[in-house]
């Protein structure tokens, strides 16, 4: 799921792109109209969230030009209080507005509900994980294990974040090597062998025979269920 984030206070921009990459949205930013619309002509996001008060004009205009061509959720986040505003908003197509300030938890509800309108179902995503002696936090980065803080490197760890969001199911190849790395490395699979085996190493009392970190012969990995 692609979610473009249209914010030009950069402190917001970074709190949204950091949440809603921890629950395994692609998130892309835009600081103003016109950036937006530039990239919207590129690649279609799956949700778009929405300040209205950009330096180079109305998030407004934004929404309209928008629903001319295209269907896709409008989540619309703003200090501006007036219930006329929310009127019109809604009225130009958006799906919901949000007045600042508000919970990161409640944004990302409404952006489920908006996709579930659309007739896509997005479950909350797991982002902590414990599991006898393994803690996994994506919220902070933090892995612990035996009580010890284990250093991962950003794939490392982009790659155990995967298998926890979708902790107890099974992963395919394909689409571990699509999330952690790119389209292009789809058929790349000794790379994900290569840092499976680092990370069952790291995290692993027995390497060859994993609690954690469990192969399923010829489809991918799972994360063992809590």
């Amino acid at each position: 799921m692609r979610v473009l984030i249209v914010e030009d206070d950069k402190d917001i921009r970074a709190l949204m792109r950091t949440s809603l990459s921890v629950e395994g949205f692609e998130v892309q930013t835009a600081v103003s109209v016109s950036e937006a619309s530039a990239m919207l002509k590129h690649a279609m996001p799956d949700v778009m969230v929405l300040d209205l008060g950009l330096p180079d004009g109305d998030g407004v205009d934004l929404v309209r030009q928008v629903r001319k061509h295209h269907n896709l959720p409008i989540l619309v986040v703003s200090a501006r209080h007036q219930e006329a505003q929310k009127i019109l908003l809604l009225d130009a197509g958006a799906d919901d507005y949000l007045t600042k300030p508000f919970s990161v938890g409640e944004l990302l509800a409404r952006i489920r509900v908006a996709l579930r309108h659309r007739g896509t179902t997005v479950t909350a995503a797991v982002t902590v994980y414990q599991l006898d002696d393994l803690q996994v936090d994506l919220q902070s980065h933090e892995v612990l294990c035996k009580g010890q803080q284990l250093h991962l490197t950003k794939t490392e760890f982009n790659l155990l974040a995967r298998l926890v969001r979708s902790c107890g199911k099974v992963v395919t190849h394909r689409q571990l090597l699509v999330d952690v790395w790119g389209d292009e490395f789809v058929d790349h699979t000794h790379y994900l062998r290569l840092y499976m085996g680092q990370l069952r190493a790291k995290i692993e009392d027995n390497p060859a025979e994993p609690r954690y970190l469990l192969t399923e012969t010829g489809v991918g990995y799972r994360l063992a269920a809590v």
